[in-house]
């Protein structure tokens, strides 16, 4: 594994285990949302295609994504495993509402120096909405890649609780 891939939905625990995995393998940790959102007024960076090229063609590394549409395919061929949180809503749900309602009361800033705001709790882009509106079509989607004839070389380990991830980080 030295180019791998962490997927799920939003606020499966992405990061946090990229984030680990990345120091206990030694492996440069690449955050997609930090790349994807360039400024202030959740800019999209217009360079994304080129960043996210010039990352996947190092020989390590590991993004916490399955990637947005424009790089989705060019990361999954660099790839050689892909961790995939399967986890159900009632896990997911709790892990992204504290997330953001932590995030909405300290201000605290995200992506491209942008901040979570209690007016974006009604929208539909929010990390709690987009959550639980996208579950399953995200595991439909993950599930399709992970099936998909292009991607058959990829070491693929599901994951359906966090039990079994955290046992599988630690046994490596």
């Amino acid at each position: 594994m030295e180019r791998i891939l962490v997927v799920g939905v939003t606020g499966a625990g992405k990061s946090t285990l990229a984030r680990a995995l990345g120091a206990r393998l030694g492996l440069p940790y690449h955050e997609m949302d930090a790349l994807y959102f360039s400024g202030p007024g959740w800019a999209v960076n217009e360079n994304l295609t080129e960043d996210v090229s010039r990352l996947v063609a190092e020989p390590r590394w590991i993004i916490d994504s399955v990637g947005y549409p424009e790089v989705r395919d060019l990361l999954w061929d660099r790839a050689d495993a892909v961790l995939w949180l399967d986890y159900p809503k009632r896990v997911v749900m709790p892990r992204v509402l504290r997330r953001s309602l932590k995030r909405t009361v300290t201000r605290e800033a995200v992506f491209g120096g942008n901040r979570e705001t209690w007016r974006g709790w009604l929208s539909r882009e929010h990390p709690a909405w987009w959550s639980w509106s996208q579950h399953g079509t995200r595991r439909r989607e993950i599930g399709l890649r992970v099936r998909d004839p292009r991607f058959a070389p990829l070491g693929v380990h599901r994951f359906a609780r966090p039990e079994d991830t955290a046992a599988w980080l630690a046994a490596l």
